[in-house]
């Protein structure tokens, strides 16, 4: 190329005035989009957030309902809003092994190079999945309703209970974002993570009432965050809900996404 060539390339390139810089909220919006077109492109990504609480639910109200509560239809009105907030706090792993599969196949290293606000990808990837807390919500409620489920708070309380259990788990999947920096491959993620989420939902309030536990376990189950968003969500939907166990619940959300939030991001700048 000669050097004239070169000038003139220079000048044509540099009178095309650049793109202006994407804001913060542009550029979450854009990786939130991107979680929604892996959806798309990747629709058996549903599957946990579709089968699984319909399964759950289902094999929980009729294999025990009887043996629990007397009747099937007395224990749906119990385990829902319990299976309410287990199906969607199991999802908030998958977002800790999605961030790990980005990292193993380069593309968080294609994410640094771009000129946006780093934690974007981070945090449109959590909005994404909050999408996800949604439909799980959503599937599970619905056929609740169709089982025989009515909840004495009406819509606006079923609306309410799903709107802070989603706040909660989006607290809660800081927690695996960082596992899913921290661990070196996704099936290591999500062995991880659900060695952690199974014991704290099964020993909850979610599924029996703590006063028919051995005393000691019932002192961890009425400590636990699971029973305190689980009181919180059945509350909402009865109409009668405490606003400790509410307050509590925003509580755990905002003091994990305070601890693991900058501790995510720190490790996304730096891990290799």
């Amino acid at each position: 190329m000669s050097a004239t060539d070169d000038i003139a390339i220079r000048n044509a390139l540099s009178s095309v005035p650049r793109p202006p810089r994407p804001s913060a909220f542009s550029a979450a919006m854009a990786f939130g989009w991107r979680g929604m077109l892996k959806i798309k492109h990747v629709p058996e990504q549903l599957l946990d957030v579709t089968i699984t609480p319909v399964m759950f639910l289902l094999m929980f109200t009729y294999l025990f309902g009887g043996a629990i509560e007397g009747s099937t239809g007395a224990y749906l009105d119990y385990v829902l809003p319990g299976l309410l907030v287990m199906s969607v706090v199991f999802t908030t792993v998958y977002s800790g092994v999605s961030l790990n599969t980005d990292l193993t196949k380069g593309a968080v290293d294609r994410f640094r190079t771009l000129p946006i606000w780093r934690p974007s990808p981070l945090v449109g990837a959590l909005l994404g999945d909050a999408v996800r807390y949604v439909i799980a919500g959503v599937v599970i409620t619905t056929l609740g309703l169709i089982l025989g489920f009515r909840p004495d708070g009406g819509p606006l309380g079923v609306i309410a209970a799903l709107a802070l259990t989603v706040v909660f788990s989006f607290g809660v999947s800081w927690l695996f974002t960082t596992l899913g920096l921290l661990l070196r491959s996704p099936s290591a993620v999500m062995n991880a993570g659900f060695m952690f989420i199974f014991p704290l939902t099964f020993l909850s309030n979610a599924f029996v009432r703590p006063e028919t536990l051995p005393s000691v376990l019932e002192a961890f189950v009425n400590v636990n965050p699971i029973s305190i968003m689980t009181d919180a969500a059945r509350g909402l939907m009865y109409g009668n809900a405490a606003g400790s166990d509410i307050a509590i619940s925003l509580g755990v959300a905002a003091g994990l996404t305070l601890i693991f939030a900058p501790l995510t991001s720190r490790l996304y700048r730096t891990r290799g």
